[in-house]
């Protein structure tokens, strides 16, 4: 088992390399390095945990468990949907090349249980995703690519200093070694990781990012890139008590101001990667299932992007008039349903599996999130149905949409004890009262949000402000 995890992690990187040199097999290998990366997911269910601890200390130690194979699953079928995509668009080898080494490095931070071997996999995977940003190398791109790749490499220098005095305070860069460690070393590794994983406001690089980007890297993006930031935040809150309330304070504060946002956009993809940040913060909010609800995260977002790069317009109110084809409506209905919280998806078993393990405190704001959650997805469940086939749902298209939402009828068993009366009968009356505050509030209102705090100067800035945040709980929590 030893050898079959470090010849997985290995392998997107080597084929990686052989796509550039036989640019003809490009689509196969990639297609090829997603499938091993979900029969490797599979097997984690079935088997016993594993440890790796390579160079004692100073060197990596690789984690793979339950929790990992969640993240890990989620991460080959979203990216096997986005090859299955392009599979005619004429990407080149450099783009799929590209796929790959992403596809690698996310699946390494999923593995990694140490500081520095999680910062590589973080910058790794930042390149290849600031390299596909920029892939159409229009002036647009580029900038929000280089934009993405600045904020980035800022925060994980944060973070890069927090895992020093880790290493001071333990001598080791185990994630344990937060526990002991100073509050200053949590803040600044927080804040990187708060950053990297698009959480609360040091995140909102993230809704320009993923909806100027094409519409599958959209999808890789929002659907698996941004829980290589928020995983080990999951993981350390599973180690160490005194960061648990620390990360579910912020999943509340996540969740509650993405969906704020949601609610009002009328732009589908900056709606969408407004509504990953909000769920990004359930993810958070009960640490001991945000894998399961990652995995249901990653499906449904990744299929509703790819749903949304094919519709007649961005615009909410123009497709309020102009119906849309009748297979490509009930792909939009079905992820829509299943982000909200309806039975016989898997988004039905996540929402009721994470709400029984919110503490108190948390039930009141993250039941508020799931109402705005049925209030922005109504925008798309009531478009107007009826139109011609659209040009761009290429077959490519069709496999990828069917496997993301095959996926989510699948997982849907995994939580069968969901449903009970009870259980069906919250989510039922929470999409309900979401569908009518809709169509009687939020339909016709125009609001204008502020994006001042989405300028790159204004992100930098809020890092300090989150970092001094995160210093003032870490004393409190601390008890320092």
């Amino acid at each position: 088992m030893s050898t079959i995890t470090i010849a997985w992690i290995a392998l997107p990187f080597f084929l990686g390399f052989v796509i550039s040199l036989i640019p003809r097999l490009d689509k196969y290998l990639s297609l090829c390095v997603a499938f091993v990366s979900l029969g490797y997911a599979l097997q984690l269910f079935v088997s016993s945990p594993l440890t790796l601890k390579l160079l004692d200390n100073f060197g990596v130690i690789l984690v793979v468990d339950q929790l990992s194979g969640y993240f890990i699953l989620t991460n080959a079928l979203v990216t096997a949907a986005v090859i299955l995509y392009c599979w005619h668009s004429g990407k080149t080898a450099f783009f799929y090349a590209q796929t790959v080494i992403l596809h690698g490095s996310i699946n390494a931070a999923f593995a990694c249980a140490d500081l520095i071997s999680l910062y590589v996999a973080l910058e790794v995977s930042g390149i290849a995703a600031f390299l596909l940003i920029a892939y159409p190398r229009s002036d647009r791109s580029i900038w929000v690519g280089l934009r993405y790749l600045f904020v980035s490499n800022v925060a994980m220098l944060f973070y890069l200093v927090g895992a020093v005095l880790v290493y001071q305070a333990h001598h080791s860069f185990s994630f344990a070694g937060l526990g002991v460690a100073p509050p200053e070393a949590l803040a600044l590794i927080f804040v990187g990781l708060l950053t990297k994983g698009g959480i609360f406001v040091s995140g909102l690089w993230l809704p320009l990012t993923h909806s100027e980007s094409e519409t599958p890297v959209s999808a890789m993006l929002s659907g698996i890139v941004v829980k290589a930031g928020v995983y080990p935040l999951v993981r350390c809150a599973l180690i160490i008590d005194q960061v648990d309330p620390i990360v579910r304070t912020f999943g509340v504060c996540t969740a509650l101001l993405g969906v704020f946002y949601a609610v009002y956009e009328k732009d589908t993809k900056r709606m969408l990667a407004f509504h990953t940040v909000s769920q990004l913060g359930f993810i958070l909010a009960a640490p001991k299932v945000g894998g399961f609800y990652a995995l249901t995260h990653g499906l449904v977002k990744a299929a509703l992007f790819l749903i949304a790069g094919v519709l007649p317009s961005r615009n909410l109110k123009e497709l309020q008039h102009q119906p849309i084809y009748t297979p490509l409506w009930i792909a939009l209905v079905i992820a829509s349903f299943s982000i909200s919280g309806f039975p016989l998806l898997s988004g039905f078993g996540a929402k009721v599996l994470t709400s029984k393990n919110f503490l108190p405190w948390q039930a009141i704001a993250m039941n508020i999130a799931a109402l705005g959650t049925a209030i922005s997805f109504a925008k798309f469940i009531f478009l107007p149905r009826g139109g011609e086939v659209q040009g761009d749902a290429s077959p490519g298209f069709w496999a990828a949409v069917i496997l993301l939402i095959g996926g989510l009828f699948v997982a849907n068993i995994a939580y069968y004890e969901a449903y009970s009366v009870a259980n069906i009968i919250k989510p039922l009356a929470t999409i309900g009262i979401g569908w009518v505050a809709y169509f009687v509030i939020f339909k016709s209102s125009v609001v204008r949000l502020p994006r001042a705090f989405e300028q790159f100067d204004h992100l930098i800035g809020v890092m300090s402000l989150i970092l001094i945040l995160l210093f003032w709980k870490g004393f409190a929590w601390l008890g320092i």
